[in-house]
Order: structure tokens, then sequence, then C-alpha cells
């Protein structure tokens, strides 16, 4: 009996094995339209898929991201400079982008089956047609560009500063992140979603693991909550028209996001504004204690970018693409089984690991 559980485990991994390696042909004429590729996961993405071949569409968020960009990749890539927080900035992006995957081919008003020849012109001969409707080589009316479509929308674009105790922290606070990672990831989804729909495409949603198991507090981990509730209900409406929805869900990686400095900066600012009623309860030493904890974060951040972004590739570009990707050993081993652990151990677990106020009981 083991003998026959072994051969199916062992047949349904190299089956696994297998469709994971199938990836899909025609990649060059494919579009794929990025956010927030001004550093990080986006930038290292925009390069790795333009080398790969496809036509990248980058979103900066400043012209000397974009210009930067450009510099390190081939002339197929383009730019726009986007902000996800701004309706004008998102709806503009989405126009660039349906000018830029725009068919400039002839796309004529008549059926396929009449066509026979084709002109120097490029336009088609049949001779079901009269005679008279040629002069030129053409039809008489101009050709209509057609829209192929918009084969990946990647929402990389994201913040988590600032962050801090729920209680040292104001209602903008909250309201800086979620406008950029979770209400700009719907405003670009919803603006492309008829392009991505048409080439029957695929969306990817940059989540975390933060998404899975909330560690602190602050609107990040809401934001990523968000966005993976988001990206359920929209991969079940969309699978009716053969577009695939994916989440990426990184464990901590060294970036922008994870800045040491910046996060330092940030909690300082929301401690120095807090009221002497909030500082009291929390002290001086948990002040202390969690610029260690920062620090120490920092030190076990993975370095290698490409673990994210391979991802993101796979889900792009795979026949079949996974519904969630746990990218680093600590998403995979550590993370995603607190996700499943019952409420109460990973509390105990925060408990001891996170700084204390100087007033807890």
């Amino acid at each position: 009996m083991w003998l026959y559980l072994a051969v199916f485990v062992g047949l349904y991994y190299l089956l696994h094995w297998y469709r994971e390696r199938q990836v899909l042909s025609h990649l060059r004429d494919k579009y794929v339209f990025i956010t927030g590729c001004d550093s990080g996961f986006g930038k290292l993405l925009a390069r790795q898929l333009d080398a790969r071949g496809l036509r990248v569409l980058a979103a900066c968020l400043t012209e000397k991201g974009a210009e930067q960009l450009r510099g390190q990749t081939s002339d197929r890539l383009e730019t726009v400079t986007l902000d996800v927080t701004k309706t004008e900035s998102v709806a503009a992006a989405a126009q660039w982008v349906k000018e830029c995957v725009r068919d400039k081919a002839c796309a004529l008003e008549f059926p396929c089956a009449f066509y026979k020849n084709v002109t120097d012109a490029g336009c088609f001969k049949t001779s079901a047609l009269s005679s008279n409707t040629w002069e030129t080589g053409c039809f008489p009316s101009s050709p209509k560009p057609r829209i192929s479509g918009l084969w990946g929308l990647v929402n990389n674009a994201g913040i988590s500063l600032p962050t801090a105790p729920n209680e040292l922290l104001t209602k903008q606070d909250f309201v800086t992140i979620l406008d950029v990672n979770l209400l700009g990831v719907i405003d670009v989804t919803l603006s492309l979603l008829p392009l991505v729909r048409r080439a029957r495409g695929r969306v990817v949603n940059v989540s975390s693991v933060m998404g899975r198991v909330s560690l602190f507090g602050g609107g990040y981990c809401i934001s990523k909550y968000g966005v993976e509730a988001f990206s359920d209900s929209l991969r079940r409406e969309l699978s009716y028209f053969g577009v695939k929805v994916a989440m990426i869900e990184p464990g901590y990686f060294k970036t922008a996001v994870t800045s040491k400095e910046r996060f330092l900066k940030s909690f300082l600012e929301i401690w120095d504004r807090s009221s002497p009623e909030v500082k009291e309860a929390y002290g001086e030493k948990f002040v202390a204690d969690y610029k260690k904890s920062a620090e120490q974060m920092e030190q076990k951040c993975t370095q290698d970018l490409s673990l994210v972004t391979n991802c993101m590739e796979h889900a792009l570009i795979a026949c079949h693409p996974r519904t969630r990707y746990s990218a680093g050993w600590d998403a995979k081993l550590l993370y995603l089984p607190m996700s499943y652990m019952p409420t109460f151990l990973v509390d105990a677990i925060m408990y001891w690991v996170s700084p204390s106020p100087a007033k807890a009981l």
C-alpha cells in the first residue's frame, strides 16, 4: 500500500512540475503594464520582462525614475508618470496604455473569407468586390485601428509609512497608506479592466504576508488585507471571461518599503507629536525597544528581489499560474504557517516578541 501511495505522490508532483514549467508563446506580442517602477520590485520586474521580449509599459511616480529605467532597458520599454492616488493621473495613464496597445494594422470591415490577395499598400483585394471599390490599392474608407488588449496588469506601487502602534496614529495616517496600497490598486484595475478582459489576460496584485497575519499597527496590514479581499472577488468575477488573477505575498525584502532609516524617522516624528498621556503609557523604553526591533528586522530582510519578481513573471507568462505566490523563506516557513494557527497562539507569539509599553499589565 505504501508503495502505491509513494507512486501516486510522485506522479502528482511530476505533473505539478510539468504544469508549472509550461510557458505561453508569442510573448513579444504581449503588453504588460506595471505600477511602481521607480525602484524595488517594479523596477526589477520591468527590466526582467523587457529582457524576455515582452512589451513593458512602466509607470513611475517621478520622471527621474522613468529616465533611469529607460537607460537600463531596451527601446521596447515605454514609461509614463503615474500617481495612483490621483484619479486624473490614473485616467490619463489608462488612455496612454490604450494608445500603446492599439494595433495599427488595417482593420477592415469585410469578412476574412473574402480576402484573396494583398496589395503593395498592405490592404486586401477580393474578386467578390466590384472593381470600383479600388482606386489606389486600398479600400475607400480609411483603415480603423484595432485595440489588441492589455495582457498583463501588475499592481505593484505601494508604501509602508506611517507605521506605529494604532493609538499613536491619526485617521490621516491610515488614509495615506490606504490611498496608495488599496484604493490606488482598485482605481488602476477598474480603469484598465476592459483592456485586460479583451486580451483574456492577467491581473497580478502585490499583497504581502501582512495580508495574511497582521503583526503591527497602522494602515499597511489593513491595506494588504483589503488587496487580498479585492483580488479574491476579482478572480471569481473575471474567471467567466478567461482572465486570471494572482496575488504575490512577499515576506520581508530589502526595498524602500522596508528601509530602516525611513521607518525610524517616521516613527520618531509620530512619537514627538503624540500626547503626554500616550507617551507616559508607552514610555521611553518602548521607543528604544522599537528602534532595536527595526534594526533586527532589517538584518533579516532578504536581499534577492528576484525571488519576488520571478513569481510575478510566472504569474504573467505561465500557462497555469497559481492563485497565490509566497515569496521568501520567511513567508513560506513562518508567516504563512502563522496565518493558519489559532488566534490565541499567534497573539502569544506576538506578545512575546514585541516591545512592551511601560504601563503594560
